[in-house]
């Protein structure tokens, strides 16, 4: 709590302020630093749910920002869609992958038909969405997945209220979590197979001037 008494980071609990509507127009501010900052090559991670499915599968990317790396390594092989709440950052997207194809809004406000896709992947994105909503939005996703579909899915490690940064690239960002411990029994509990937990770092380059973090990678499948 430190930090936060520092200036840095304060709660979430306005409720006159709409903090999806934040999340939006702050990414939508911040999308050319940010993508500047991330990292230009995928993970070695990733390669997991390339090695479980056939080539030219269905794949959503929630929370798919510039799409890159995340969604341009994905639309080497698979039908991609991606989806943001920053109509810049699609913007970028559509430019930067000419073959996926995307959606411009809230993952809690699109929606899809059952057993859409194949597999499900979500970088750095879930925490940007109330933790109260994140059960609901696991059940989605669960619908939206063929039988014994893939989802692939950055978490965090502790549980923490809702927050915001008041200088994320320059602008102020909203964040809202459980811990693992909690994510593995919302999963479980909604029909999911925990394939393989491992850690992540935080997808920055080293150019990135930042504290070092990480996070849960988390792989299941659709039961």
């Amino acid at each position: 709590m430190s930090r936060s008494e520092e200036g840095e980071f304060k709660p979430a609990d306005d409720p006159l302020v709409d903090y999806k509507a934040l999340v939006q127009s702050s990414y939508d501010r911040c999308a050319a630093a940010y993508s500047r900052a991330r990292l230009e090559d995928v993970h070695p991670e990733l390669g997991l749910p390339s090695e479980l499915l056939d080539d030219g599968a269905s794949v959503l990317d929630i929370g798919c920002g510039a799409g890159v790396p995340i969604t341009r390594a994905l639309a080497e092989r698979f039908a991609v869609t991606g989806v943001d709440i920053s109509g810049e950052m699609i913007r970028q997207a559509k430019a930067n992958v000419p073959g996926a194809s995307f959606v411009h809004g809230g993952i809690m406000s699109v929606d899809f038909a059952a057993s859409s896709f194949d597999a499900v992947v979500a970088f750095y994105s879930i925490f940007h969405l109330p933790r109260e909503e994140h059960t609901t939005l696991f059940s989605r996703v669960h619908s939206w997945l063929k039988p014994s579909g893939y989802l692939m899915c950055t978490l965090s490690h502790s549980d923490e209220m809702a927050y915001t940064e008041d200088d994320f690239f320059g602008v102020t960002m909203y964040w809202s979590n459980y811990g693992l411990r909690d994510y593995v029994q919302i999963l479980t509990g909604l029909g999911f197979s925990i394939l393989r937990t491992s850690t992540i770092g935080d997808g920055y380059s080293e150019s990135h001037n930042a504290p070092g973090e990480d996070h849960p990678l988390v792989l299941a499948r659709r039961q």
